[in-house]
């Protein structure tokens, strides 16, 4: 399986010292797509900055490689981010995917995904993974909900994100291309997968169909 880590800021599950959000680029694993993120300005709409102003938000620039071995910039789009995504990722079909924002983990839209052209396809908050009470009981700090460990990355087919959860077996499994997703957990001696928060059906883990 072709690993691809993509670390916007190195972060630490107990840690409420954030180092300042930076222009980040992260190339896809083929090397056809990258993305330029740079930071917005929009303090005031993250959580521990009462009363700092408001101002524009993180924005994406997407390149794709041209025949001249260069990369021509095709698309551009306002991120959900106020400041900067904490981590972001980029297929080899050039979708965006990006986790959570800076200084708020797992606070706001917690996960992103845009088309290509810059188009936003889906964005998810906690809430709509997970019921209150299994929010309430992930790790917090003064600025953070701790719902995922660091271990992520896009999986083979270059189609979906692997999210680790903990070490335990708990998982997020999310196709960059449409924000459907599996939460999957051993619940006794099975590993069982379930696709929505509500009204909640137990299975098999299911690989979607490679596009």
């Amino acid at each position: 399986m072709t690993i691809f880590l993509a670390m916007f800021l190195a972060i630490g599950a107990a840690m409420d010292s954030w180092p300042a959000a930076q222009t980040k680029e992260v190339f896809s694993a083929s090397r056809e797509w990258f993305v330029r993120v740079t930071p917005g300005k929009s303090l005031a709409d993250t959580i521990g900055f009462g009363g700092s102003a408001k101002g524009p938000y993180a924005r994406a620039e997407f390149f794709r490689r041209d025949a001249n071995r260069g990369y021509r910039l095709v698309a551009e789009q306002t991120l959900v981010n106020p400041v900067a995504p904490v981590i972001f990722f980029v297929t080899d079909r050039g979708y965006l995917v990006t986790f959570d924002n800076w200084h708020n983990m797992g606070y706001g839209r917690a996960i992103a995904g845009y088309a290509p052209t810059g188009r936003p396809v889906f964005a998810l908050q906690l809430a709509d993974l997970f019921t209150a009470d299994e929010i309430a009981a992930f790790k917090t700090s003064v600025s953070s909900i701790w719902w995922r460990t660091d271990t992520l990355y896009v999986r083979e087919g270059q189609q979906s994100i692997y999210v680790a959860m903990d070490d335990k077996g708990a998982e997020v499994i999310l196709d960059a291309e449409t924000g459907r997703w599996q939460q999957c957990e051993w619940r006794g001696k099975t590993h069982l997968c379930r696709e929505r928060n509500a009204g909640r059906e137990w299975r098999p883990y299911r690989e979607p169909a490679l596009r």
